[in-house]
């Protein structure tokens, strides 16, 4: 290869990869407590400086990064992170999207990249239980994957009217209005915006004593905006709600959305491999039945971020709803060609009618990697584990004289708090319950062992476990009962006031 004169280094890969990796295994072992916080002034002076006019240079720019970056990077994998829906990517499909950002620097053409990416696809279909003829994509997470779906679902209530809203714009559809509980993700209320419905199009309706669409409610609501002449576009059920893990009752929203005549859309971003545990797929009945469905493999899978998938149930109305107009310069240029002498003269399984992107990196490599890695067993005990922990924890907090249990577990999230004895069963006290519990996770997080996330359910303040961290062991999780028991105690002796006191 001839040196070009390029600023930017071209080759020594190897070199360049090996210069980092001694500070990346160095991260994971996860023995240096946060020094993210609590090197804070000093890593952002570091790094902190005006646009370079003249380069430092590969080797320079390298040692910034193991010296400085890496050691100061966010622990969402380390073993007592629990917090939010987030988790570290596993080794090998790392590995996979390292060599995809190389090998497979785009999706399309013929060459092995894309053709893992139908092949990821399929394999999802596979492991959910979601009929072959689905039409799935890839996207760079749940806010783009439950668009995506409800771009499908828009284009299929306008039709219905006859119209084609890809095509001619949002002509005057009456009324138009999306339904979910009240625990649906706020990222649908973003797609209704982006969509051209409105968040306001959005009705949110009440939960059960589980945390579950009312169906009865939805129902009633169906019948009352057909009469006042709204025009239902979707029901969006969750399956796995980022809340608590409650999963909405989908075969008999399914049912009603039949009769009912209206696109069901499923999000599944957190919680659809859920139903690889058997003790819960009972829940799960009716996920087959979904218009489109949205999952989040770079959760649960613990593939790098940035891997969504949308699957839908009519291939061509997905179509129909994302399609770009033909172009000569790219369409037009594989036409032309009668046999293929290079891989540049087809473009092999061809996404970007499918989405709103148009080049877009290579996503399934890192799913087909973790399921080759483990096989569809090992997916399915890494969820039997995780759900485990959360029922383990459930446990744990409903044995504790001072936790106590907010929500029943579904999948892997668990919902507690912390409760002195004193105040067992006083309702009045739940706004200093709330400070209290405020101020026992803010204490774990300084600790930087266990770092649950929080909620609130039915005004209460809550301690939120979510375990999809490959990392975590049981250990993880009887840690983090022991620490919010000391915690609270600690807060409690130091924090009440006379005032306090019952």
């Amino acid at each position: 290869m001839q040196p070009t004169t390029d600023a930017s280094a071209t080759t020594g890969l190897t070199e360049a990869v090996h210069m980092v990796l001694p500070a990346l295994e160095q991260f994971l072992r996860f023995d240096d407590r946060d020094l993210a916080a609590t090197r804070y002034a000093q890593w952002r002076a570091a790094l902190n400086e005006s646009l370079p006019e003249r380069g430092a240079g590969a080797q320079s720019v390298l040692e910034i990064v193991g010296k400085t970056v890496i050691p100061h990077g966010v622990l969402i994998g380390a073993p007592g992170f629990s917090g939010w829906v987030n988790t570290m990517p596993t080794i090998v499909p790392t590995v996979a999207a390292f060599t995809a950002t190389i090998a497979g620097a785009q999706r399309a053409w013929l060459q092995s990249y894309n053709f893992l990416e139908n092949l990821a696809l399929e394999w999802l279909k596979q492991l959910l239980g979601l009929p072959p003829s689905y039409q799935g994509i890839f996207s760079s997470g749940g806010s783009v994957a439950n668009l995506i779906a409800l771009g499908a679902a828009r284009q299929w209530a306008y039709e219905q009217n006859g119209i084609d809203p890809a095509r001619d714009g949002l002509a005057s559809l009456q009324k138009p209005r999306l339904y979910a509980s009240n625990q649906v993700h706020h990222v649908v209320q973003r797609a209704a915006a982006v969509l051209g419905l409105g968040r306001r199009a959005l009705i949110q309706l009440p939960t059960d004593n589980v945390f579950r669409l009312d169906v009865n409610a939805l129902r009633e609501q169906l019948r009352r905006d057909r009469a006042g002449g709204f025009t239902p576009v979707a029901v969006i059920a969750s399956a796995g709600t980022v809340n608590t893990g409650a999963i909405d009752p989908v075969y008999e929203i399914a049912q009603l959305c039949h009769d009912e005549r209206v696109w069901l859309h499923v999000d599944g971003a957190y919680g659809a491999f859920g139903n690889l545990d058997s003790e819960v797929r009972p829940l799960f009945a009716g996920l087959s039945e979904a218009d489109s469905l949205a999952v989040d493999p770079h959760k649960w899978l613990a593939v790098p971020l940035g891997c969504g998938a949308t699957f839908v149930r009519d291939r061509e109305l997905l179509g129909r709803a994302f399609t770009l107009e033909p172009a000569e310069y790219l369409e037009g240029s594989a036409r032309q060609l009668k046999s293929i002498g290079s891989q540049f003269d087809d473009f092999g399984h061809a996404f970007h009618h499918f989405t709103v992107e148009q080049s877009a990196q290579s996503r399934g490599v890192t799913v087909w990697a973790a399921l080759k890695e483990m096989g569809a067993e090992g997916m399915r005990a890494r969820v039997r584990a995780h759900n485990s922990f959360a029922r383990h924890l459930a446990a744990r907090v409903q044995a504790s004289s001072v936790l106590e249990l907010l929500a029943p577990v579904t999948l892997s999230i668990c919902c507690f708090r912390y409760v002195p004895l004193e105040w067992r069963r006083r309702d009045d006290m739940m706004p200093l319950l709330n400070d209290l519990n405020r101020e026992v996770l803010k204490r774990l997080h300084h600790e930087n062992r266990y770092i649950p996330s929080s909620t609130e359910l039915n005004g209460a303040f809550a301690i939120r476990s979510c375990y999809i961290n490959p990392r975590t062991t049981l250990g993880d999780v009887d840690g983090l009962v022991q620490a919010v028991e000391r915690l609270g105690e600690q807060v409690w002796r130091e924090h009440q006031p006379e005032a306090m006191v019952p």
